[in-house]
């Protein structure tokens, strides 16, 4: 299904690696405080004991899972998470439409991946003509920079 962006401009171009580096710094803030929710939990259930390696993995799963839901609902509704809201920065298909919960789940996985060689995936796109990082071209989506908005128009 096909869910366009409702967007009147086609000044549209690749973000850069600077403004998605930037916006990445915002988002993990807000991962951070969703990581420690998740361990306020986890040590409130095993009401403040020594948490074993079970309760450990679980939590840790947990985190990821959450992780997972932040960065697939904004991706999917809007196609920017707070950080790429704050630098102008959207995800999208290649076509420009909103991704798919498949797509976003591709995405979120592959970009650990990218980070996994020093970071050489999201380096990549320095070198790409396309600037497309590896998680880009794997979920088949792209980042771009959106224009400033206009007054008067909302």
């Amino acid at each position: 299904m096909h869910r366009p962006f409702r967007d009147e401009t086609t000044d549209i171009r690749p973000a850069s690696f600077a403004k998605r580096l930037l916006a990445m710094v915002y988002d993990l803030l807000i991962l951070v405080a969703i990581w420690l929710g998740v361990a306020i939990i986890a040590t409130a259930i095993n009401q403040g004991g020594v948490v074993s390696p079970l309760g450990r993995a679980a939590m840790q799963s947990a985190q990821f899972c959450f992780s997972f839901l932040f960065f697939g609902y904004f991706w999917t509704r809007s196609g920017q998470t707070l950080g790429m809201q704050a630098w102008r920065i959207r995800v999208q298909t290649f076509d420009g439409n909103r991704l798919s919960w498949t797509q976003a789940l591709i995405r979120f996985l592959c970009a650990i991946i990218s980070w996994i060689p020093l970071g050489l995936g999201y380096l990549w796109m320095l070198f790409s003509d396309e600037k497309l990082t590896w998680h880009d071209r794997w979920s088949e989506s792209c980042v771009v920079s959106l224009p400033k908005k206009t007054k008067g128009k909302r």
